[in-house]
């Protein structure tokens, strides 16, 4: 099964967009290397700003090129996007509703040896609070090219999660992404896992290994954490036995919070969380931190087995 970081993606995707879309502009905060928005570039070099180590600049310089009328990929590491820079992305960027495309890469424990100064796990809960905010993060790199392309279509507010962690593709080529839509992967049990990001890998694992003990999964992609597919949260959670939400981000906040909302207001189920808990990250390799903080397949696992 092929490998591949989404930020890796993210830059390919970014170079084929700016060559065929005119209004593309990108911004990066002096990591294009890293966020690989320098793929874009390479090729379009004067539609491409480094406007250094200034993240709530470059999101207030963004909210001007928008403003204008271009679509503005802005990039740099999550924790800075979102952290650093919230108030010029709350006021600037979600208050105006301009079309700037907030692309943040390395998010998540999976960043690594960086640590906790670094590792963003929290940044979907920021992100969601914001009014009319899209929030995305995308599975692997057929998703992120997918994602990459549809949010230039659309008009407003986007922030896009992408990870530095190389991770297995779970889609085909042709598969047909649609923003605010889950992905069933799964189907035929009466027990769902609703994941996103890397958790869905370990969710696919998880069925995998369970299925031969004769425990089936749902396993849902959701991509789009905001808007949330309610629809669908409601329909596997009315014929499960019991739901699962797993991310790789603060289990406050996040797709965890997202489901447990639409479910207490709509279809009260049990409920079960594979997140991070009240605390930061630190430094280590991505597959020891997603072990440590109780991330990997067999954590799922051992919540499908606490509530059978």
């Amino acid at each position: 099964m092929a490998k591949m970081a989404t930020r890796e993606a993210y830059g390919k995707a970014l170079a084929e967009l700016i060559q065929k879309d005119p209004k593309v502009v990108v911004l990066d905060a002096d990591l294009s290397k890293s966020t690989k928005s320098y793929d874009a570039k390479a090729v379009v070099p004067e539609r491409h700003f480094n406007v250094g180590i200034a993240e709530s600049n470059m999101m207030g310089i963004a909210a001007g090129l928008a403003a204008v009328g271009n679509t503005v990929y802005a990039s740099t590491f999550a924790m800075f996007a979102t952290g650093r820079a919230y108030e010029i992305v709350r006021n600037s960027i979600g208050y105006t509703h301009l079309n700037v495309k907030i692309c943040a890469t390395h998010a998540g424990l999976t960043l690594g040896e960086d640590g906790a100064s670094h590792q963003s796990v929290e940044d979907l809960a920021l992100m969601r609070g914001i009014p009319g905010m899209t929030v995305i993060q995308p599975v692997d790199d057929v998703e992120t090219f997918k994602v990459i392309n549809a949010i230039a279509e659309m008009n407003g507010p986007v922030y896009v999660r992408l990870g530095r962690f190389a991770v297995d593709t779970v889609n085909t080529p042709d598969y047909d992404f649609k923003i605010g839509k889950g992905v069933v992967l799964r189907d035929g049990g009466d027990i769902t896992v609703f994941a996103t990001g890397i958790l869905v890998q370990q969710a696919l694992i998880a069925a995998d290994k369970l299925k031969e003990e004769g425990i089936h999964l749902n396993v849902i992609n959701f991509h789009t954490i905001k808007p949330l597919d309610e629809e669908l949260v409601i329909q596997y959670a009315k014929k499960s036995k019991f739901v699962i939400a797993a991310e790789e981000h603060s289990k406050f906040g996040g797709l965890s919070s997202a489901v447990a909302e639409v479910l207490a207001l709509n279809c009260p189920t049990k409920m079960d969380i594979v997140a991070i808990n009240d605390t930061f990250g630190e430094s280590g390799t991505p597959q020891a931190l997603i072990e440590k903080y109780g991330l990997t397949a067999n954590d799922i696992i051992a919540k499908v087995k606490k509530h059978l």
